[in-house]
């Protein structure tokens, strides 16, 4: 097969994938958003600081960074951010829930592959003026 057909289909696979793992963000930023009290409670009933102040922080870093991921926004760094998220999240609230904390593990490793293999072709960029090309440096 033609070398920039794959390269297509890598971008466009890295599309899905990064909407795929945003839709999981923004869903649960929303159901933050919509369930602040009780979601405090049970974060001060962890013994965590400030729980109404971080259940906030939280909803609106799961909304922008998930949009981030859509766009395909600064990738790496929103990878690095989510996949240490999910790793904090694991350990300190799902810790006695193996399902969930497997399931942030696994979210964590790819998000790692992402931020190794960047945003793909299909993404905003910002206001770099050339487009970044996979395989060269920049």
């Amino acid at each position: 097969m033609d070398g920039s057909y794959m390269d297509e289909m890598d971008d466009f696979t890295l599309l899905i994938g990064r909407c795929l793992l945003a839709f999981l963000f923004l869903v649960s930023g929303l159901q933050k958003f919509w369930n602040i009290p009780d979601l405090s409670a049970y974060l001060d009933s962890l013994g965590l600081p400030a729980p109404t102040m971080l259940t906030w922080l939280m909803a609106l870093c799961e909304i922008v960074g998930g949009l981030a991921l859509v766009i395909g926004f600064q990738i790496r760094a929103i990878s690095i951010l989510f996949a240490t998220w999910c790793v904090v999240t694991a350990v300190v609230v799902h810790i006695h829930e193996p399902s969930i904390l497997m399931k942030n593990l696994a979210l964590a490793g790819g998000f790692l592959v992402l931020a190794g293999s960047g945003p793909g072709g299909i993404s905003y960029y910002g206001n770099w003026p050339e487009r970044h090309v996979r395989g060269t440096s920049a």
